[in-house]
């Protein structure tokens, strides 16, 4: 698939920067920024390097500003927005189309009858930047001013200036050791020369960061200038990078980063839309590896860019669609390992923090969607000898939700179905929480947790079965699996809404006839009960789970996570924190829903054609947010524009899933 804008897109500023590219390096580091050269967010720079990957990420190289002079006159190919509200310059103004070659983005401008084309991309597994200028075609040379603007932060963070980054020359360009303890990088090319020149720019202004309430103003130091002269064909390439670099490797690098992509692709059906075969592409982005304590190597998942770092329940929902359906078996297999590593007490870690190696538990379903993942690879694989392994550890967190665990998770011996909870932490996906607000308290029995643990008990039978497990421990999990099911279907059945429960037994909610509580709020989580392997409603019951959903959640982009008729719905994803957070989950579309919802549609109607349908409008959205990729979130009310992380892994996974999947059935 070609992505491909021109000047009605490039050329104005409200649109060039609303629009935003991503490249990545498959150890958590990244570059992103938008088509207009200015920076909107704090985590845009041209090397974001993850120091202890896959975490760890600093801001290093923030932009590479580029004025190009030709025939005796300047052209600007950048734009910064400054904290008086003042654009300057307008370099998006000779930008004639931007395109993505696979991954790799790619700006062409115009300079009278010259043109310049320049790329962006990363060494796969290191901590290195290239960016190359190309003078693709012109009556003479143009002399290309390279301006570095760098600093040393956290990449949640702002720099405000006046210090010193220990700024050195070397050949070809210059290298920064901030501080002591801090990881060295350098800046150099591969033509031309560099002039030192040191000082700071102020005041620069990231407009996005300033609608979500935070601070956006930032300061950035100019170490000096590089300058270098292209004659038509000629190249100059720019390298930033944390280790040793050598200055004329760029054209290498590159057709070892076009082999890599290649080689992504070579197992994507040929006949499948091209928007889904460049998310192949996308799905890469996310996966990046995690050495284990021991230094053994592994993988993870990062959950979104740009802030994101890899989350358990992400992981494990993303896993089937990032791996499986792209032919990468044996990468999901190094991923499901990684994290066998790391359970305790029966659960899965929820996250690990940007600073420090501690992992946080606080989930209820990670864990349960890492045994659906399981099941999925033995699926698609047919190969025993990962469950064989893997299945002691799934034993143990069985018994641990039996008897209970972290968070008031626990069987209850009355009716089979799990319960979670405890004050002031929410465990489930729908997981905002401001301060000591739990914005959507889900405390008790949740639908698609128990529709989870259903599975999983299922799920345990069948590779029981399959690896040779005892024949009465195999007996006992159908028997628990039964006895859930049957009570699923009572206990979450909304007879007056004709749909299911979205929690039930909890504090909050409605009174039925027998004096339990539920609530009835009309919510997405219940499409599980459907999408997921083992049916656990009645046929008339699924059918209405799913028309209730079509009807009062599915949006072109995903599900809303609440009915607009409720009350509490609301319709637009924006502000600062406390604003964005009550909103997270009471109306805003979520992308990854699509997913499960094309799947159950199908298993409801039997129709793949009509149950892809419902994915392809993402085909459009690729050419809107972050380009080639897919959103974490988008507003609830129409146009649905994208919010919240602008790549999402189970976003992309999801949607290539299911059409992959729905395509074998056709």
């Amino acid at each position: 698939m070609t992505i491909q804008l021109g000047r009605a897109d490039c050329g104005h500023y409200e649109i060039a920067a609303r629009k935003e590219w991503l490249v990545t390096n498959g150890i958590g580091g990244f570059a992103a920024g938008t088509l207009s050269g200015a920076h909107t967010r704090r985590y845009h720079g041209m090397l974001i390097a993850a120091l202890n990957p896959p975490l760890g990420r600093t801001m290093l190289v923030s932009k590479l500003d580029v004025t190009a002079t030709y025939q005796g006159r300047d052209y600007p190919l950048f734009a910064n927005r400054f904290t008086d509200g003042t654009v300057d310059p307008h370099g998006y103004q000779n930008l004639e189309s931007f395109r993505l070659d696979g991954l790799i983005p790619v700006w062409h401008y115009v300079l009278a009858d010259a043109r310049l084309e320049q790329r962006v991309w990363m060494a796969h597994g290191h901590n290195t930047t290239y960016v190359t200028y190309h003078l693709t075609q012109g009556t003479g040379p143009v002399t290309l001013e390279i301006v570095p603007l760098v600093t040393y932060r956290d990449y949640h963070s702002q720099s405000h200036g006046g210090w010193s980054l220990g700024v050195e020359p070397v050949a070809g360009g210059f290298r920064v050791h901030a501080f002591d303890g801090a990881q060295p990088y350098t800046v150099v090319a591969d033509r031309g020369e560099f002039t030192v020149d040191s000082t700071w720019y102020w005041n620069f202004n990231h407009e996005l960061e300033s609608e979500r309430g935070l601070d956006s103003r930032e300061d950035l130091l100019r170490p000096g200038r590089l300058t270098a002269t292209l004659s038509p064909g000629e190249t100059v390439t720019v390298i930033c990078s944390t280790e040793s670099i050598t200055p004329h490797a760029g054209l290498d690098a590159l057709a070892q980063e076009r082999r890599r992509q290649a080689e992504l692709l070579s197992g994507a059906p040929p006949d499948e839309p091209a928007w889904v075969r460049h998310l192949t592409l996308a799905a890469d982005q996310f996966i990046v590896a995690r050495s284990l304590a021991d230094g053994t190597p592994g993988a993870t998942v990062i959950a979104g860019y740009p802030w994101f770092s890899d989350w358990g329940r992400d992981t494990m929902i993303a896993l089937p669609g990032l791996t499986l359906a792209t032919g990468r078996p044996d990468l999901a297999a190094v991923i499901l390992r990684t994290f066998a590593r790391y359970v305790d007490q029966g659960m899965l870690p929820n996250r690990f923090p940007d600073a420090g190696e501690t992992p946080e538990y606080n989930t209820v379903d990670a864990t349960l969607w890492y045994i659906h993942a399981i099941y999925q690879h033995w699926q698609v694989t047919g190969d025993t000898g990962l469950a064989k392994e893997l299945y002691p550890v799934l034993v143990d967190i069985i018994d641990w939700h039996r008897r209970g665990t972290r968070y008031g998770i626990h069987v209850d011996p009355d009716d089979g179905l799990l319960f979670s909870g405890t004050a002031g932490v929410q465990l489930t996906w729908m997981d905002a929480k401001v301060g000591d607000w739990v914005v959507t308290p889900r405390t008790g029995k949740a639908v698609e947790i128990n529709a989870l643990w259903h599975n999983a008990l299922r799920v345990m039978a069948e590779l029981g079965r399959h690896i040779g497990q005892p024949e009465a421990a195999i007996k006992n999990y159908s028997a628990d699996a039964d006895r859930v099911a049957e009570t699923f279907r009572q206990r979450f059945w909304y007879e007056a809404g004709g749909y299911l429960y979205d929690v039930i037994d909890g504090p909050d909610g409605e009174l039925d006839s027998a004096g339990r509580r539920g609530d009835a709020s009309l919510r997405p989580n219940q499409i599980f009960a459907v999408s997921l392997p083992f049916k656990l409603l009645t046929d008339k019951q699924a059918q209405a789970v799913v028309d209730s959903c079509a009807r009062e959640l599915w949006t072109s982009y995903g599900l809303r996570s609440l009915t607009t008729t409720a009350k509490a719905y609301v319709g637009h994803y924006g502000g600062p924190p406390l604003a964005r957070d009550g909103a997270y989950h009471q109306g805003t579309v979520w992308g990854w829903l699509l997913g499960p919802f094309a799947t159950a549609h199908y298993r409801v109607y039997g129709d793949a054609v009509r149950a892809q349908a419902y994915l392809a409008a993402m085909a459009d959205h690729l050419a809107d947010g972050c380009l080639g990729s897919i959103s974490e979130i988008f507003d609830g009310d129409p146009p649905h524009t994208p919010r919240g992380c602008f790549a999402q892994a189970w976003s992309v996974a999801e949607v290539l899933r299911a059409w992959r999947e729905l395509g074998n059935e056709e």
